[in-house]
C-alpha cells in the first residue's frame, strides 16, 4: 500500500476515533443538553458513537497489523 494512501486512512480513523470519543463524552457528561430529543434518541446516539469508535479502532488495528511498514 502506498503511504499516502496509508497515512489517509490512518487519519481519518483517528479522527473518526476522536469524533467517537467527545460525542460519548457529551452525551454522558451533558445529558440535559440534548434538549427535546427522546430517551430513545439518547440511546441510540450513544450507540451510534460507540460503533463509530469501534470501527475506528478496528480500522486502526488493521493497518498497523497488515499495512505498517
Amino acid at each position: 500500500m502506498k503511504k499516502e494512501v496509508y497515512e489517509f486512512l490512518k487519519k481519518q480513523a483517528e479522527a473518526d476515533k476522536a469524533k467517537a470519543l467527545a460525542s460519548i463524552k457529551l452525551l454522558t457528561s451533558y445529558p440535559a443538553g440534548i434538549g427535546d430529543h427522546s430517551t430513545k434518541d439518547y440511546w441510540d446516539n450513544c450507540e451510534e458513537a460507540l460503533k463509530q469508535l469501534s470501527s475506528a479502532h478496528e480500522r486502526l488495528e488493521i493497518l498497523e497489523k497488515y499495512f505498517k511498514g
